[in-house]
């Protein structure tokens, strides 16, 4: 299960580095070439939102179905399992925050993609007006 949080933390630090390289003011004459290879990559960087959504229903189906084990009470856990049963609450909090950000980091990724492509389309557009005339 620790491979999926780390294919899922790998891709949201790439979509956070490609994010940050469109932002970062004065890169003139690489922003050409690096908007079309990120907006080449906007599909296969799709697959993050299926495998987020699959992982947040299981961080879901975990805390429905195994947090009632220590909370009842007529429960006999012992302090070792509510240990273990807080230090997985935390771990789930921490990946949920994993999820939240590999989402909105693909969102603005693709959001910031689309309008650098609006506003270069836009830019030929002028330039083939002010050349007509």
């Amino acid at each position: 299960m620790a491979l999926e949080w780390v294919v899922l933390g790998y891709a949201t630090g790439a979509e956070a580095i490609m994010v940050l390289l469109l932002t970062m003011p004065g890169l003139g004459p690489l922003r050409k070439g690096l908007v079309h290879v990120i907006h080449s990559l906007l599909k296969p960087f799709f697959s993050v939102v299926p495998f987020s959504v699959f992982l947040f229903m299981d961080i879901y189906y975990k805390y429905e179905n195994y947090r009632q084990l220590c909370e009842s009470p007529d429960s006999s856990c012992t302090p070792t399992e509510q240990l273990h049963q807080q230090k997985s609450f935390m771990k789930s909090q921490r990946n949920v925050l994993l999820i939240i950000s590999a989402l909105v980091f693909y969102w603005l990724l693709y959001s910031v993609t689309h309008m650098i492509v609006t506003v270069e389309q836009l830019n030929a557009r002028i330039e083939k007006l002010k050349n007509k005339d």
